[in-house]
């Protein structure tokens, strides 16, 4: 059994004290809120001990693994706390509100030999961990160009960053994640419409290597959620709806020596079969803390690292700037 505690219980961290709660393998000890009204139903509802400060919790339960869902800003104090009281952390994305504050939270835990996950829930949706598969099998060929779109009404949980640093990440993360590559360089368009301290809206470029285009578009604009990436390669096209699990696959029906050659230039790319595949259904977030907890129990390396959180970061801020100044960044620098 693994001893885990879970500081913030808002709108993302009831749901981590819900699927903890559920988990066979562990024993769901305590929560902390500075809200004691949510704390205390969180706490009534799955049973378990609540504490108004964080600190309190951690020195009095002394949990072998924290989850932590509190406001960006405050990732790296909490953290710390948690690593140096000797727990594991899982911390919801983004790392940090800085780079300079993720990457003393990824010091402080290798110091302590602590695991530090972040919380990419998207790579643990089914369709995502499918298609992942069917790159690795070469099934698409060669990739031309990833598209996310992740768009949607403003939410009234955000208030201390702006839609890249909220939204970006993901899907920076995901296209990471499903190419195994880092961009090169990145442009960013964004405007402010209707969040009174940051931007609302984004779109940007990124250049990876062997040629790969990713475009991002993300905003708190669109009165339906949307949350889509598309895959373009040699053998036609993936894409995934994060939000129903599903995953086809357009076709592309040319077929090369079966067209002389005059014929191929008129006819080019054309439409063959469209393939949806029958995805085992789960709740992404249960999959990630699951993986979380197998990890601590086998001392293996959890499979977010603090070092994807930071470069999810990094690129996020960079598209911030390039947006700002209207700019192309060289990734090289900004990593610099």
């Amino acid at each position: 059994m693994i001893k885990v505690a879970v500081i913030g219980v808002g709108s993302m961290g009831k749901n981590h004290a819900r699927i903890y709660s559920e988990l066979p393998e562990v024993e769901m000890t305590a929560v902390a809120d500075i809200d004691t009204k949510i704390a205390s139903e969180v706490g009534e509802r799955y049973k378990t001990r609540v504490y108004a400060d964080y600190c309190d919790l951690l020195e009095k339960e002394r949990p072998q693994a924290v989850s932590i869902s509190v406001p960006t800003a405050l990732h790296e104090e909490v953290a710390t706390a948690a690593l140096e009281s000797g727990a594991h952390v899982l911390i919801e994305k983004p790392i940090a509100a800085t780079v300079e504050s993720g990457q003393r939270l990824i010091e402080r835990a290798r110091s302590l030999d602590r695991q530090l996950m972040v919380g990419h829930i998207v790579r643990f949706n089914p369709a995502i961990q499918a298609l992942k598969e069917k790159l690795q099998e070469g099934e698409l060929g060669r990739i031309f160009q990833i598209v996310c779109r992740r768009v949607g009404p403003f939410p009234s949980r955000i208030r201390d960053v702006g839609v890249v640093v909220d939204l970006a990440p993901h899907d920076i993360d995901i296209m990471r994640f499903l190419t195994g590559l880092e961009p090169e360089r990145i442009y960013a368009e964004t405007e402010q419409r209707i969040h009174t301290a940051y931007e609302d809206l984004l779109f940007g470029l990124l250049r990876f290597p062997d040629g790969v285009i990713g475009t991002l578009e993300i905003n708190w604009l669109t009165p339906t959620k949307v949350r889509e990436v598309l895959v373009l390669g040699e053998r036609g096209m993936f894409r995934v709806d994060d939000l129903t699990q599903d995953l086809y696959f357009y076709e592309n029906d040319f077929k090369n020596g079966e067209l002389w050659p005059a014929y191929q230039t008129i006819k080019g790319v054309s439409e063959g079969r469209m393939i949806r595949y029958a995805i085992r259904r789960y709740e992404p977030l249960k999959a990630e803390l699951q993986a979380f907890v197998r990890c601590l129990q086998e001392g293996s390396p959890v499979p977010v690292r603090g070092e994807d959180g930071l470069s999810a970061l990094r690129l996020a801020l960079a598209l911030v700037e390039s947006g700002r100044t209207h700019r192309v960044l060289e990734v090289s620098n900004v990593f610099a």
